[in-house]
């Protein structure tokens, strides 16, 4: 009997190496063949901003299918970087917020350049949604979803792609970022109003050339400054991105007949509006004059601006002498055809801050 146990004994033991050599072997072979790598770069995509990152558009976004993610450092509601793996220098980043606390510095940067030529400009997301593009360097799309069940708030996304980008990436980026948004919109409560899927998302920007157009032909952001005295005013041509209703920022340039943006003209909504205002409207020191109004869609007002533009690449303004009569005349124009698309109360033009 003791030599039955025994046997026993050397028969498990023997079984318990065979396992481990067989799991040791199993490790090894799925690492060197690069499936550990996968699955765990797989599950870092699964996890991403809190597990809603959108993951459709990633290959288009950065050329690659190979991809992997890092988790933000805490300081939003959800932040994730997605990178290809091995490394490319792109990235794609996803950050998401409420509207009642503070935007990323960088974000915020981009509202207090109105005066910079056309730094400020942002294009029209489409398609239904509540969402803009942005280009300074660097690609931003950012979307704010209002939570109709939460007053006074919005949850905001933004994606930014870091790296070569051209329409293919972008759409991709667009992608990403407001499925996203509509995910974590679900995942946290926040019953949203969401656009169609987007099939594409252009990389036009006004300032470049051909995008200036005689201010008579204007049918987008600029169509209040059709019939207006422009002209008068040393900026006979507009530059103007398509009209939508639900995108929170709206641009148009008056033009000069050099072709060079004199007037930049601005309207902000929900979220964007509270993020322009924190920045002190763009700040104080520039030729300007604002505007609000009360729209139905946010307790926070619509904000409207005009500046008078500066060029970087002269130094100068293209617009010498600067008519606030003129530019009352324009802001009031402009924003009441805005306040009217959206049903938004009586605008009023305000002392600066």
């Amino acid at each position: 009997m003791q030599k039955k146990s025994g046997l026993r004994g050397v028969h498990a033991g023997w079984y318990a190496g065979v396992a481990v050599l067989v799991v040791g072997l199993v490790a090894a072979v799925l690492y060197g063949s690069g499936a550990y790598d996968s699955w765990r770069d797989g599950r870092s995509l699964d996890e991403a901003c809190d597990g809603t990152l959108a993951q459709g558009g990633l290959a288009s976004a950065l050329g690659s299918s190979d991809l992997r993610a890092e988790q933000g450092d805490g300081g939003a509601l959800a932040e994730c970087t997605v990178k290809t793996s091995p490394g490319t220098g792109r990235a794609v980043q996803i950050t998401l917020r409420w509207s009642t606390t503070a935007a990323p510095a960088g974000t915020l940067a981009r509202y207090d350049s109105g005066y910079d030529g056309v730094r400020a400009q942002a294009a029209p997301l489409g398609n239904g949604w509540p969402g803009v593009v942005r280009h300074d360097g660097t690609w931003q799309i950012m979307v704010a979803l209002d939570c109709l069940n939460q007053k006074d708030k919005a949850l905001v996304a933004y994606g930014d792609l870091y790296g070569a980008a051209d329409g293919t990436a972008l759409t991709g980026l667009g992608r990403v970022t407001t499925e996203t948004a509509r995910a974590a919109a679900g995942k946290y409560g926040c019953r949203a109003r969401a656009g169609k899927p987007l099939t594409q998302v252009s990389t036009a920007r006004l300032g470049t050339p051909g995008t200036a157009k005689p201010a008579g032909r204007a049918q987008g952001s600029c169509v209040a400054l059709r019939d207006t005295s422009v002209t008068r005013s040393g900026t006979p041509e507009i530059m103007e991105y398509p009209a939508d209703p639900d995108a929170p920022q709206t641009t148009c340039y008056l033009v000069t007949g050099a072709k060079k943006p004199g007037y930049g003209l601005y309207a902000y909504y929900g979220a964007a509006a509270k993020d322009f205002e924190s920045t002190g409207y763009g700040g104080p020191d520039h030729d300007s004059v604002l505007a609000t109004a009360p729209c139905p869609r946010s307790t926070h007002e619509a904000v409207f601006a005009l500046y008078r533009l500066h060029d970087r690449d002269t130094d100068s303004y293209p617009v010498p002498h600067y008519s606030a009569s003129f530019a009352r005349l324009a802001l009031k124009a402009f924003a009441e055809h805005e306040a009217e698309q959206r049903g938004c109360g009586a605008v009023r033009i305000m002392s600066r801050p």
